[in-house]
């Protein structure tokens, strides 16, 4: 099987909005409307009366379509550094701020970590092995003598794993997790949400006054929010979230060595600052895994557009995406390996490399003038569907019951009340995936498959939905661009390339695995009742949905993303191993 080097924007990361700013996260005055609604104002009374007539499939469509402009503008966060250099960008007239990264920086890195004197890295499960290592390699350039510590629960099988990757007992760098986490100035908590939610109280108990508390997600505030709790008062607690999973970070770090800046962008977030030092020391963080840009967010956008993406574009919705085309295609008579390639290989080869280097519209513009009449067939079908269930997930995860689900889906995988224990099964023994296990097997090198218009107009009417939907709600063109586009087209998607969807579903974070499995049949669904029978009944295009695809103004902003992207590809190596310790000796 031959391995597919696709990616390019490795990595914008998000600025988001939030109402609980940080002291040293400053919101930036904002005076202008958000002006980008699905509609422009020319919208006349004639047209919306032919839409809700059904050329849009649905009364809702037409409603929806002729909503006014976003009344509710994304809060642009500023902060202050005094160590890193603070840079404004603008995007679809907004301004936000960033701090490029580098190895060039490196040095600087003892100074922004003041104080620190050791960095306790809990957990070795997706980020952990990434960020443990990124950080080790980063503090020994920057001739830095910061202990990185791993902290594994007693008799995990983790253990063997950080000893290969250069941690051990002996030199003081692997060792139990509370006593990890007492001796540490900076715990990185990289446990998986469930077990957060499980442990939060004695984890923090065994925190050091001042200490700051790290996070790669912000699942945990969520949870403590929907229990009306909040982080003890007496240590700072940031977060720096790579857009990109574990295997991403560690990959484009190693193959950034040798060009300055290669790596997976990140967001940060200051939640709590009981002394000063937790935007300078998030930022240390960020620069050290090697992100080249880091943006501002807060933990509560970050976690409702993060889980609400996993289980979108990044990986439910492509899920049953290609469950429902790939159905429909060999049902309509195409081969089986042909519907594959059509489908998935399509996908995550050429779509995402089309729109990783040159946009959304560059999709539609390779077509021939038969293909594009396709893809708006597709899109315009597609469009609403994909954003009715975008919606509810979006609506799930901010008020706390998506939270609730994961927790209680974790407590669900040991024996419980007299119950058996349900841990999550493989999905990649289906028909669909083992022709998938052929289709790579005989793939090229280098092929990234064919660029199929009916696939490519649901898979971007998918993207431009979940773009609208993270829009209405407040949040900002770094954080929507990256969770509805970046983090797909170059950190999973080229993952799903080499190794297939399934390899994801079955992988990838326990959060992210359980969004899949419960929101992929939900796509597949309702694209298959409503968006393949609007077009199987030849219902008519939505051209005020197809103008404004063409004149949104997010196209500008990846503009800008794009010219931030690194110069380097993600690479997959075929023997390359990202399956997640736990899962590997799980099923051995």
């Amino acid at each position: 099987m031959a391995a597919a080097a696709t990616t390019s924007f490795s990595t914008l990361a998000p600025t988001a909005s939030s109402s609980a700013a940080s002291a040293s996260l400053k919101l930036a005055p904002q005076t202008l409307g958000f002006n980008v609604g699905f509609l422009s104002s020319k919208t006349s009374s004639k047209s919306l009366k032919a839409r809700s007539n059904g050329s849009s499939g649905s009364a809702l469509g037409a409603r929806m379509v002729s909503a006014p402009a976003i009344t509710k503008p994304p809060t642009l966060l500023d902060f202050e550094t005094s160590v890193f250099n603070k840079e404004k960008i603008n995007l679809a007239g907004y301004d936000e701020y960033i701090v490029r990264g580098g190895r060039d920086l490196f040095h600087l890195l003892p100074d922004a970590f003041k104080g620190i004197k050791q960095i306790g890295v809990i957990g070795w499960g997706s980020q952990g092995p990434a960020q443990a290592q990124n950080l080790r390699d980063s503090l020994v350039e920057a001739k830095s003598d910061i202990v990185v510590k791993i902290g594994l629960r007693k008799g995990s099988s983790s253990f063997n794993e950080a000893r290969g990757a250069g941690f051990s007992e002996e030199n003081g760098t692997l060792g139990d997790i509370y006593e990890t986490i007492s001796g540490s100035d900076l715990v990185l908590l990289l446990i998986s949400d469930s077990a957060q939610a499980d442990n939060y109280e004695k984890i923090f108990s065994h925190m050091k006054p001042n200490s700051i508390l790290g996070l790669s997600h912000g699942f945990l505030l969520g949870h403590l929010q929907s229990a009306g709790l909040d982080f003890p008062k007496n240590i700072s607690v940031v977060a720096v979230c790579p857009k990109g999973m574990g295997p991403s970070v560690r990959r484009l770090y190693v193959q950034g060595k040798e060009i300055n800046g290669a790596g997976i962008n990140a967001s940060f977030a200051v939640h709590q600052d009981v002394d000063g030092r937790a935007t300078d020391v998030a930022l240390a963080w960020s620069v050290a895994l090697g992100s080249p840009f880091t943006f501002a967010t807060t933990l509560e956008q970050e976690y409702k557009s993060d889980i609400f993406g996993e289980r979108g574009i990044l990986l439910g919705a492509v899920h049953g995406i290609v469950e429902s085309l790939f159905r429909r295609y060999t049902e309509g008579g195409m081969s089986e390996d042909l519907a594959y390639k059509n489908t998935v290989e399509c996908i995550t080869g050429n779509i995402s490399k089309t729109i990783s280097t040159q946009g959304m519209k560059a999709v539609y513009e390779s077509l021939t003038e038969e293909g594009k009449k396709e893809f708006l067939t597709a899109y315009s079908a597609s469009y609403y569907p994909c954003m009715d269930i975008l919606y509810e997930c979006y609506e799930d995860v901010a008020s706390g019951s998506e939270i609730r689900s994961v927790v209680l889906a974790g407590r669900r995988f040991y024996e419980k009340e007299g119950l058996p224990a349900f841990p999550m099964g493989k999905i990649d023994q289906t028909r669909m995936w083992k022709v998938g296990e052929r289709v790579r097997a005989s793939r090229p090198a280098g092929d990234l498959g064919p660029l199929y218009p009916f696939t490519a107009g649901v898979y971007v009417a998918l993207m431009m939905a979940q773009i609208e939907v993270l829009r209405k709600k407040g949040h900002s063109y770094s954080e929507i661009i990256n969770e509805s586009l970046i983090e797909s087209v170059d950190s999973l998607n080229p993952f799903m390339h080499a190794r297939g969807v399934s390899f994801m579903v079955d992988n990838c974070s326990t959060t992210a695995r359980l969004g899949s499995r419960k929101w992929a049949p939900r796509f597949d669904y309702i694209l298959t009742q409503q968006a393949l029978v609007a077009v199987d009944n030849g219902s008519p295009l939505n051209q005020d949905l197809i103008s404004n695809f063409f004149e949104d103004p997010v196209h500008e902003a990846v503009k800008v993303c794009a010219e931030l992207r690194p110069t380097i590809d993600i690479s997959v190596p075929v023997d390359a191993d990202f399956v997640r310790p736990e899962l590997r000796q799980a099923s051995n």
